[in-house]
């Protein structure tokens, strides 16, 4: 769920990503109702937003990149920015940030106006 929105957000996943996350809740024993990441702390019941960020940090540096270049807001915006450049799709990248307006994507993709009359100029009407 989008936090700020409450709406749902859709995302793909890869074949290994699913059997990886299959065999996770197969181990854990986990339930429809229960999630993904429970926190270990016994006061809360999930994973908070903190505690996920520093876990990236960590894979990051455990591969051996700078953590401070990498994040879940730079990871989320990287693949939105990906194919907004293979395909110049807005309308396609705001259905899967689940954006209500457009405005909201270009201003988070930071698309300048040099790049929508770049887009304007090769659409022949």
């Amino acid at each position: 769920m989008q936090q700020k929105t409450q709406r749902p957000v859709q995302f793909e996943i890869t074949e290994q990503t699913r059997q990886s996350v299959a065999a996770w809740i197969s181990a854990r024993g986990l339930k429809a109702a229960d999630y993904l990441f429970p926190s270990r702390l016994h006061a809360l019941a999930h994973v908070s937003t903190r505690q996920y960020a520093h876990i990236v940090h960590r894979w990051v540096a455990s591969i051996g990149s700078d953590d401070a270049a990498y994040g879940t807001h730079t990871m989320r915006r990287t693949k939105a920015s990906l194919i907004y450049r293979r395909t110049k799709n807005l309308r396609a990248v705001q259905l899967l940030l689940s954006h209500t307006k457009l405005e909201s994507t270009v201003r988070y993709l930071g698309i300048e106006v040099d790049d929508a009359l770049e887009m304007a100029e090769q659409t022949e009407v």
